[in-house]
């Protein structure tokens, strides 16, 4: 009986050590999960500033593209804006040379 009770004693302390050895184990590995989460976020914030840079130097450049953009749009409704005055000029003129003239006179009832 001496035995059996000695040998549950002796598996309860090597049961206890083995919890203990995993809650170590556990408690470590938690503790370098949670070292790196630190070192992963430090590396981040130092990026930070290059990332919003990088950010900055792309908006600026989307902006600038539509600007251009904006402005090839406006110079080619320019450009026929001023072909259609250019063609309609001749015919505006002699509207109104007519109409200074009196030959309106003509087309009223």
């Amino acid at each position: 009986m001496d035995d059996t009770l000695k040998r549950l004693l002796a598996a309860e302390n090597a049961a206890g050590e083995l919890v203990a050895k995993a809650q170590a184990d556990s408690d470590h590995k938690v503790q370098t999960a949670l070292q790196e989460a630190r070192q992963q976020e430090d590396r981040f914030q130092a990026r930070v500033p290059e990332i919003r840079a990088s950010f900055l130097e792309k908006s600026d450049q989307r902006a600038n593209q539509t600007v251009a953009e904006m402005e090839r749009r406006f110079q080619e409704t320019l450009s026929q804006l001023r072909d259609a005055a250019e063609a309609h000029e001749e015919a505006a003129v002699d509207a109104a040379f007519s109409h200074l003239l009196g030959d309106n006179e003509k087309d009223r009832p």
